[in-house]
């Protein structure tokens, strides 16, 4: 593993800097026009991959990533003559999300960027001459991306060349071999089909009409698509499980060289196939072993879990959690999949989908879904009903309902009005190539040619909001403490002078979190209401669902800075719940009972994303924890669970890492829905994640 831990560590030192494929794009593109022209995009996309520098690092088995390869000199003319009127062009196409998706891998292996080309060839005989510029466009593209591989093995070779390393030429030369043929060509063994997989990734992220939003494409379900190459190999003798884990190792490694920190990118295991059958296989296992081999924020591994699956594979995960990774989650396959058929999606396809980012749901092949757009805060929805005193806690109820449905329908409107300006101001070719069904409709993904078009909004703080609900209507309307005026006083002043009243709020008040009905209720109402509420939407493209989720990302930091102090305890400024589970330190009765309150309510409706966050001590740990763990996880997913995500970590190390980050740089955590290396978190944040409760099991 020499190998591995010498390539895992540049990833926490370097950057990822596309800016040469960017200035070479713009400089030819922009000397023809400044308007969306994709006759001038394909030529300018071409010339810019022809000339991108391949970039090798000592020790790669698989490549393809962006250095900073600008000279000064051109770095200059690119910042003083074509940056500011590149992104005064894109304005339009930086609108709204992109990449959270997994493109067709299937059909890059079978049939290969040549394969695909051949099928655009056959389109362009009969096609209608307004798509005729689609496809061709479509076709240089991909020839850019087969002249950027070329230049791979051209580079590898001369490497070899170069080399007095006997081992390292052979490597090399190997690896030139592989990328004159793929991802151009169909992969023939379990080695051009993980080059092929990243490369074809890789390029995808260097989306020169987003020049700043970074790209986080997902890699499928890699124990499907690779299990035949393996399998093969295997059976030949020609690849070892040790040489194919290395590969596995290179690929993730790479990962982290084309998706900046702080966002979440990666592939799912386990499930169930297009025919139902269960998948757990070596690559399953191997797959999650990239985790602790790697031990880097990305991938973003989840396991899908079914009725049924071999509990080897739990154990596997329980096992990699323990050693205080934050991967992988654990995703509900049966739930998800029910989801996915309520909103349409037929059964094949709903057995075959992707955590897109963090939790959000999208199908594969066949999506362009903006999920999380946008974040709500559901805490200052209340906070601004706090404005006029109620005759009753039913005619508070709705009044929060109608301004929830209010900023529901306006989000709404909005997202879909970006839709319509991205798509007047976007293209992106090379994606629709690999996107159901872009290429046969004749279609720009941008112009909605792709199968599913959802919008997911996510709804933050929900935890704060049932909190201050139950505490609302004890105090004000059940015990008649307080008016309401009163109270929206306390939380203007922050609680100062109110010390005693907001310990009682805090810790006298029953929280969500603890299997007490009463509290745990209201959750149930406000998800049901936003699920009724956002099937009254469709959007412009086909497929243009409404579809809600409750994960937060990093929003509920973002939001809880700007957030006055709250009427369940909570001071002005601090962070909100950290997704769909209790607010943080606010569980009281244990796991077990934190677990029942998460499921109290349905969640296969909010196929955008449930987060459901636990932590457990890493010092506690024996030999009766992992079973522990495994049962408290099953249970939550036998409840109806949607998503769970495990930190086992102490606060003692938390604490240390915050007094010296440079010690703790490969510190993992898990947070709302994704992870991110612990020092790189604001003061805010690393106090969140320290605050959650710490179960001993």
């Amino acid at each position: 593993m020499q190998r591995i831990e010498q390539l895992r560590k540049l990833p926490l030192k370097s950057s990822i800097c596309p800016d040469e494929f960017f200035y070479i794009f713009f400089k030819n593109y922009l000397k023809k026009t400044d308007k969306i022209d994709a006759e001038v995009y394909a030529d300018a996309f071409y010339d810019a991959f022809s000339h991108l520098t391949p970039c090798i690092t000592e020790g790669e088995l698989i490549v393809g990533k962006c250095d900073d390869t600008l000279s000064s000199e051109d770095r200059k003319d690119w910042e003083d003559n074509y940056l500011n009127p590149a992104l005064k062009m894109t304005e339009g196409a930086i609108l709204g999300q992109d990449s959270h998706m997994t493109i067709d891998y299937e059909l890059v292996l079978r049939e290969g960027l040549n394969g695909i080309i051949k099928r655009i060839d056959g389109y362009l005989e009969n096609c209608e001459e307004s798509k005729r510029v689609f496809y061709e466009s479509c076709r240089k593209c991909l020839r850019a991306v087969i002249c950027h591989s070329e230049n791979y093995a051209d580079k590898a070779k001369e490497m070899a060349e170069n080399t007095n390393d006997a081992e390292r030429r052979e490597e090399l030369l190997k690896l030139s071999e592989i990328c004159r043929k793929v991802p151009a060509n169909p992969a023939e063994n379990f080695y051009e089909a993980v080059q092929s997989v990243h490369f074809i990734t890789y390029a995808l992220t260097i989306n020169p009409l987003r020049i700043y939003a970074r790209q986080q494409f997902q890699l499928g379900h890699p124990d499907r698509y690779l299990l035949p190459y393996y399998l093969n190999d295997i059976k030949n003798g020609s690849i070892t499980p040790e040489y194919a884990q290395e590969l596995l190792d290179c690929l993730s490694i790479q990962i982290n060289n084309r998706v900046p920190n702080g966002l979440s990118s990666g592939y799912m295991v386990g499930g169930r196939d297009e025919k139902g059958n269960i998948v757990q296989n070596d690559l399953t296992m191997m797959c999650m072993q990239v985790i602790d081999d790697i031990r880097l924020v990305y991938p973003s591994v989840g396991l899908c879990w079914t009725e049924g699956m071999d509990k080897k594979y739990l154990e596997k995960a329980c096992e990699i959690l323990s050693h205080g990774r934050s991967h992988p989650a654990i995703f509900n396959d049966d739930v998800i999949t029910k989801g996915l058929l309520s909103y349409g999606v037929p059964e094949e396809q709903a057995h075959s989908y992707i955590h897109s980012t963090c939790v959000e749901i999208t199908p594969v092949a066949s999506s362009n879904v903006w999920v999380a757009s946008p974040y709500t805060n559901m805490a200052q929805l209340l906070l601004d009903c706090m404005d006029r005193e109620y005759d009753s806690f039913d005619s508070l109820m709705q009044a929060l309902f109608e301004r929830l449905d209010k900023s529901i329908k306006d989000n709404f409107e909005q997202q879909n009005e970006m839709r319509r300006i991205r798509m007047e101001q976007s293209i992106n070719p090379l994606l629709s190539c690999v996107v159901n069904d872009c290429l046969k409709e004749g279609l720009d993904i941008e112009q909605g040619g792709a199968r599913y078009n959802w919008i997911t909004p996510s709804f933050v703080g929900m935890a704060n909001l049932v909190d201050s609900l139950y505490v609302i209507n004890k105090i004000i309307f059940e015990d008649k403490e307080m008016t309401m005026g009163r109270f929206r006083e306390i939380l203007d002043s922050n609680f100062e002078g109110e010390e005693p009243f907001r310990q009682k709020v805090s810790n006298k008040i029953a929280k969500y979190g603890n299997d007490i009905d009463d509290v745990d209720c209201y959750f149930n109402k406000i998800v049901s209401h936003i699920i009724n509420e956002c099937k009254k939407y469709k959007g412009m493209h086909k497929n243009g669902n409404l579809i809600p989720s409750v994960f937060c990302w990093i929003m509920h930091e973002f939001f809880g800075r700007d957030t006055g102090a709250t009427p369940d305890g909570r001071l002005a400024g601090f962070p909100l719940g950290d997704g769909s589970g209790p607010c943080q330190g606010r569980e009281m009765n244990g796991p077990t009972a934190s677990i029942i309150s998460s499921t109290k309510w349905e969640h296969y409706q909010l196929i955008g994303g449930v987060a459901v966050n636990m932590k457990f001590s890493k010092k506690s740990l024996g030999e009766q924890s992992l079973i522990t763990m495994r049962n408290i996880i099953e249970t939550f997913l036998k409840r109806g669970g949607f998503e769970i995500q495990i930190n086992v970590i102490d606060k003692e190390t938390l604490e240390k890492a915050r007094i010296n980050p440079e010690a703790y740089r490969d510190l993992v955590v898990r947070i709302g829905g994704y992870s991110d290396y612990f020092v790189k978190l604001s003061e805010n944040m690393q106090a969140e994640v320290i605050l959650r409760t710490e179960h001993n099991i």
